[in-house]
């Protein structure tokens, strides 16, 4: 009996030792990623959240890319490396589109690799999203306004929300 509680209390403080050093590994880990350059920061969030796609997500491969017209690329014999390369490709067309915004470009790029740049700038039937036309006047309050593109087929999705609360810590810089 003796020996069972001794071995419970063990248990039990060893536990407690190591939940204690979560905090401290987390908060490392945060550390770590925020050491990264900005457009290494994006790209692992995109990566992180895009996941992979394969044969069965058809228009998608890699990592979120979607098939244009012409280009020949297979889910099935890509590699991630490919992957990694065209998701960069991506992210540095998606930033020259808001080069003009400046240091928001960067994460206007990661929003539009998600949404499509057309919704965020708008084009014939669709006008210019309120983001743009808020940063466009000089105001760079657009938290709101940022983590409003978190909805699917009018419905909010918590998972994309999670998503643009990661992307707006990560990359915008006040």
């Amino acid at each position: 009996m003796r020996y069972r509680m001794l071995l419970l209390l063990c248990f039990l403080s060893l536990g407690c030792t190591l939940s204690a050093q979560e905090p401290e590994r987390e908060t490392a880990k945060e550390a770590r990623i925020f050491r990264l350059p900005e457009f290494e920061r994006a790209f692992l969030c995109v990566r992180y959240f895009e996941g992979w796609h394969s044969e069965k997500n058809h228009p998608y491969v890699g990592w979120g890319h979607c098939l244009q017209p012409g280009e020949k690329y297979s889910a099935r014999t890509m590699t991630r490396q490919q992957a990694d390369e065209l998701l960069r490709k991506d992210l540095r067309k998606f930033c020259a589109m808001f080069r003009h915004l400046g240091k928001d470009s960067l994460l206007l790029g990661t929003l539009a690799y998600n949404v499509g740049p057309f919704r965020l700038l708008g084009s014939g039937k669709i006008s210019k999203s309120k983001l743009i036309r808020k940063l466009e006047a000089g105001d760079r309050d657009i938290y709101k306004e940022y983590i409003s593109y978190c909805h699917y087929k009018g419905r909010k999705i918590r998972s994309i929300e999670r998503r643009r609360k990661m992307e707006f810590l990560l990359l915008y810089e006040p």
